[in-house]
């Protein structure tokens, strides 16, 4: 499927505007829109470049799932695409401050052990509890079989506690809960994909 981008940019401008992490990292001012844009297009590039985007036919569910603990990406590509960020999407100030919030959400993963890790997940509001559709299950349906297909387990995480319940229901157990330094809790999540 040939992927229309700018549909794809604008549903992830959205969704992460419903993000309380993204919500936060965002430079408010009066390019706060465009900043959003930068974020989703970089988001799904980064997504692409490691064939780790996930979509429904209807663009109303977006997914990043990379596979990781093999060390493949580059310090220096993640060094500039950090700046890049910084400059326009989050500023320098909120830039370190979730620099220094992703370090201990990195450091719930496994380093020298490959995982997919869920970066994003997210429904458009007109594909959430529409039964024809069933966008978000189809969606998990596709996620549980990349973990069952590489047979990698799956590490997530969530400060939107109806996301969390659905991740439970999906089969994810949390290993972790954590006091964000917002004051929400922030809990990580793993699905093990099951050995027959």
């Amino acid at each position: 499927m040939k992927l229309d981008k700018e549909k794809l940019v604008s549903n992830m401008s959205a969704l992460l505007q419903e993000v309380p992490s993204s919500m936060e990292i965002i430079k408010d001012d009066k390019h706060k829109e465009r900043r959003f844009r930068y974020l989703a297009e970089h988001m799904i590039d980064k997504a692409i470049s490691r064939n780790a985007l996930m979509v429904s036919d209807d663009y109303n569910g977006i997914a990043i799932l990379f596979e990781e603990g093999d060390n493949k990406t580059s310090f220096w590509n993640e060094i500039v695409a950090d700046l890049k960020l910084a400059l326009n999407v989050t500023g320098i100030t909120k830039g370190l401050k979730a620099l220094k919030t992703q370090g201990y959400v990195k450091n719930q993963r496994p380093k020298n052990e490959k995982h997919l890790y869920c970066w994003f997940w997210g429904i458009m509001p007109e594909g959430r509890d529409v039964d024809d559709k069933r966008t978000a299950y189809k969606m998990k349906d596709q996620i549980i079989a990349k973990s069952l297909e590489t047979g990698l387990p799956i590490y997530a995480e969530t400060r939107i506690k109806r996301v969390y319940i659905a991740y439970r229901r999906y089969g994810f157990e949390c290993f972790n809960e954590w006091q964000h330094p917002s004051g929400d809790t922030m809990y990580f999540m793993k699905y093990t994909p099951k050995t027959s």
